[in-house]
């Protein structure tokens, strides 16, 4: 008998992977969580059924969501991490010694656990003595706060369920407000290409442009997303992601890395014309 994991993309699309077997299945408060072990991309996490990383790929995610930021911004010390359970984030903002305090904000206990468990070479920075875990909701976690972190990277669920409040303006609102006079913000703003994931990212990413003066969308390709074409937003006070690239310093780091690239970086930020003409709907 064969087993695989189906998720649906649209109504008439779905991506299919052989499955050699299920490693764990939970319904926890919030959401079902699900591993599997698959030939094609090794142990992947699904939460209700949805993808949220592979060891295959996942590194292209948490690249681009988390060096993006760190080549622009020349001084970042304090990291607000929203969601991320799985520690992928955390993992690579690890890799900057400047860094020396990281807040990881998730909602659900169990992700964390089962991460350590079974995905233990994306979580294996949880327990830095930088790392300071807070088991509760991002938008309840960041209220309140006050120029208090020089990056804030939302790495959230879909924007249903568990993760739907932080696609809100007040949560934006919030995330700017946490923010020191030259903060940055970055979040994952979904596909750009079916019409469902589209809409979303416009939706979000106008809710952005209306608290942050210099917001820009990039790109990365990440095989078992919706379309492989992902968005982020990239939301500043101060740092534009291009003008203010500092392309040697970044370099002088030597960090290795298997996506992400200064001129990786440069390039994401060029759009395709349709994702173009989506922003500029919103703007």
């Amino acid at each position: 008998m064969e087993l695989w994991y189906s998720e649906m993309h649209t109504p008439n699309v779905k991506l299919s992977i052989r499955v050699n077997r299920q490693l764990f299945s939970q319904q926890s408060e919030y959401q079902r969580i699900d591993v599997f072990q698959s030939e094609q991309f090794g142990c992947f996490l699904t939460l209700d059924g949805a993808m949220m990383l592979t060891e295959k790929d996942e590194f292209i995610y948490h690249e681009m969501i988390s060096h993006v930021p760190m080549a622009v911004h020349p001084n970042i010390r304090r990291v607000l991490v929203i969601g991320g359970g799985d520690g992928g984030a955390v993992r690579e903002l690890l890799r900057y010694p400047g860094v020396s305090h990281i807040d990881l904000a998730e909602i659900d206990p169990l992700v964390v656990e089962v991460c350590r468990q079974y995905l233990p070479q994306v979580s294996c920075g949880l327990d830095d003595p930088r790392v300071h875990i807070h088991y509760e909701d991002g938008l309840k976690y960041v209220r309140g706060k006050e120029d208090e972190y020089d990056l804030i990277i939302v790495d959230s669920t879909d924007p249903f369920g568990p993760g739907e409040n932080l696609f809100t303006k007040e949560f934006y609102g919030s995330c700017y407000k946490a923010l020191k006079a030259d903060g940055i913000m970055v979040n994952q703003q979904e596909s750009p290409y079916y019409e469902e994931d589209a809409i979303a990212m416009q939706r979000a990413h106008k809710r952005i442009v209306q608290s942050f003066p210099i917001s820009r969308i990039y790109q990365a390709h990440i095989p078992t997303y919706p379309s492989g074409h992902w968005a982020f937003g990239f939301a500043s006070k101060r740092y534009h992601p291009l003008k203010d690239l500092d392309d040697r310093a970044w370099e002088q780091l030597h960090l290795q890395t298997r996506y992400y690239t200064t001129k990786v970086h440069r390039g994401a930020f060029a759009l395709p014309a349709y994702v173009e003409e989506l922003v500029r709907d919103v703007e």
